[in-house]
């Protein structure tokens, strides 16, 4: 059954973040269908993950804990024992913060074509990846702080994956069982931050995509369970309602499990760990627009959900007394 993992904050008499099972895009509080019996114990609370961090540490054992709450949920709506939460009543919250973000570059044959990037034939290459801080994400309805010294602020919807066991030196074949799920990430770009002429490196990708703000990510992680095919998932992205990207993962030059084995042959991935796995092609940059303060960009990855946000310009910078 279809389910995933949110993290929402009531706006009135909430007491900090909590966890909700999504199902059919309605929110049910886990405290409250652990009370409820879904996990067929009512008075008792098993012990199930406070957040989504905290889960992602101890994967194998919390993922039947949230499949259990879906499959149950049904019959709990029937008995009038648990409500979904009222739209109107919460904000969604970030799902959880990555210990790391590791994003691929090019990796998507259109996109390198958009981009004027040469690449070498893919049997003689090897995915191209780079980290991007983990400060930079920010959650769906919030607001793309747009720096002072860009005037290329692009957008790239990335099919998230979110890395759910330690592993190192994992093959291809076995390279799924080491995810616990999937979320939607936007790899925010300030294209012209991303070119240095002060250095003889020519490139700085860190500072074109760390920024604060620059990686919207959710709305929620659905588990790996509940996506048969993530590699066939169609990718979206549209600023002010024009759809600006349309293309499926299965475009890909390096899919999820190679750059899963790929970066495992270098370090210990582990728990809470982000793969940005690429953009397709129709990014700003290739078009020749960049977006600018009141616009909104929507990212949508089927079988997950959509996140919404809008380009602010960042606050001018206070003089020093």
């Amino acid at each position: 059954m279809w389910h995933a993992i949110a993290r929402y904050e009531l706006k009135q008499g909430g007491a900090g973040a909590k966890l909700a099972l999504v199902v059919d895009e309605a929110l049910y509080d886990i405290g409250q269908l652990v009370e409820a019996g879904a996990l067929g114990v009512v008075g008792k609370q098993p012990r199930v993950a406070a957040d989504l961090n905290a889960a992602l540490a101890n994967w194998d054992a919390a993922a039947p804990l949230f499949s259990q709450m879906a499959q149950a949920l049904p019959e709990l709506l029937r008995a009038g024992r648990v409500a979904a939460l009222a739209p109107q009543s919460y904000t969604i919250d970030v799902p959880y913060t990555p210990g790391r973000i590791f994003g691929a570059a090019s990796n998507f044959y259109e996109h390198a074509r958009e981009m004027g990037t040469e690449l070498a034939p893919r049997e003689e290459s090897a995915p191209f990846c780079f980290m991007k801080a983990e400060t930079s994400i920010t959650a769906t309805d919030t607001d793309v702080v747009m720096p002072a010294d860009t005037e290329k602020l692009d957008w790239e919807v990335e099919l998230g994956v979110i890395i759910g066991k330690t592993c190192r030196n994992v093959s291809v074949e076995e390279a799924y069982d080491y995810i616990a799920g999937y979320t939607v990430f936007n790899d925010v770009t300030a294209r012209d931050l991303n070119r240095r002429s002060d250095y003889p490196f020519k490139h700085d990708w860190f500072r074109g995509k760390s920024h604060d703000t620059f990686g919207p990510i959710g709305p929620w992680m659905v588990p790996r369970a509940c996506i048969e095919r993530p590699q066939g998932l169609r990718m979206q992205l549209s600023v002010n309602g024009e759809m600006m990207q349309d293309d499926t993962a299965d475009a890909m030059i390096f899919n999820i499990a190679e750059q899963i084995a790929y970066l495992s042959g270098m370090l210990t991935l582990k728990p809470g760990d982000l793969l940005a796995t690429g953009t397709p092609n129709g990014v700003g940059m290739g078009r020749g627009v960049y977006l600018k303060p009141g616009d909104e960009m929507v990212a949508t990855i089927e079988s997950i959900g959509s996140i919404r946000n809008r380009v602010v310009a960042a606050p001018a910078r206070k003089e020093a007394a």
